[in-house]
């Protein structure tokens, strides 16, 4: 057999596979623009509770926290309690809550404090938004199942 003819026939014999780019273009684009809605949302809380020069950043901290609760609320509904559509997760979780959280935001605001002489303050923050954050998403992820067992007949 010729090089031409095994080509042919592996051709023939390869089962079509739909495109990644097809498959995976919703998703992206609903990330994408969840993503512009969540860090749009984030920046107008920052510019609504600025911190000043050296201040405590409460809007970053709370925006995190919320946003994790948030998170934990969603995620139990989505997986525990209703069907939702495919791009739901990847709109909302990913998406609009991942913009609206911010941890690069919290690392520069880390160096901020560091750089203007706070470093206990800095401290502090490094370790408080991670704690706070992490107790936010089980807190809510916990109230909201014992929420839905409730409402259970």
């Amino acid at each position: 057999m010729t090089a031409p003819e095994t080509e042919s026939l592996r051709t023939r014999t390869r089962p079509a596979r739909p495109s990644a780019r097809r498959g995976q273009a919703p998703v992206v684009a609903v990330v994408a623009l969840g993503g512009a809605l969540g860090a749009t949302a984030r920046y107008a809380a920052s510019l609504h509770w600025p911190a000043p020069p050296g201040g405590f950043p409460w809007a970053t901290l709370w925006t995190n926290v919320v946003g994790c609760a948030v998170i934990g609320v969603f995620m139990v509904v989505v997986t525990e309690a209703r069907a939702a559509h495919r791009l739901v997760r990847p709109f909302f979780g990913t998406g609009v809550l991942g913009g609206f959280t911010t941890f690069s935001t919290y690392a520069v605001d880390i160096q901020k404090l560091v750089d203007s002489g706070r470093p206990g303050t800095g401290l502090a923050y490094l370790a408080a938004t991670p704690l706070a954050a992490l107790s936010a998403v089980w807190l809510a992820s916990t109230a909201t199942r014992r929420g839905l067992k409730r409402r259970q007949p």
